[in-house]
């Protein structure tokens, strides 16, 4: 199944000149959405992840049907104020303004194995940020997997020390 023909090109969103990648279409294809998550299952199978993190909000979209489909727990990355208790954060540069991202202290257990999942990949801020929570944690990030990357923003490059899958790649 070639996946990219399930993604909408949507072009100047949500600022002139940016070509957004809808995801919607996908996820509302029952088959290509499956598809997508069974092979985001294959991956967790095999760097053996025990737990699976996704960052706010389409994380939470590819990385909750992987750990329910595995029978292993799910942990959100949240921004501010979104989580009830006591909360490890993170904050980064954005190229126009800063970040914070949050995750609850305990959630993950040291040396837990831990595969981040997230719906993209551009420049790598958000990633970088929940890779520093997950090893704050004490948790060791055996992959980093994403629906789409964006090769062209190099985002990899900061995922060098990491083991990374990108199911479709711009």
């Amino acid at each position: 199944m070639n996946l990219k023909d399930y993604i909408a090109n949507v072009p100047n969103f949500p600022i002139e000149g940016i070509q957004f990648k809808d995801i919607t279409p996908l996820i509302g294809n029952g088959k290509a959405f499956q598809y997508a998550t069974n092979l985001f299952v294959d991956f967790t199978n095999e760097i053996d992840a025990d737990i699976i993190v996704g960052p706010d909000a389409r994380g939470f979209i590819f990385g909750c049907p992987v750990a329910t489909q595995l029978g292993i727990g799910f942990v959100p990355v949240r921004k501010p104020n979104k989580l009830p208790r006591e909360v490890l954060e993170f904050s980064y540069d954005l190229e126009y303004g800063s970040n914070t991202l949050c995750l609850h202290k305990g959630d993950i257990k040291p040396g837990q194995k831990v595969l981040i999942i997230d719906d993209l990949l551009a420049t790598g801020g958000t990633i970088e940020a929940t890779i520093n929570l997950v090893e704050q944690s004490g948790g060791i990030v055996a992959g980093i997997a994403f629906l789409i990357e964006l090769v062209f923003l190099d985002g990899r490059k900061k995922l060098d020390d990491y083991n990374v899958l990108s199911l479709m790649k711009y």
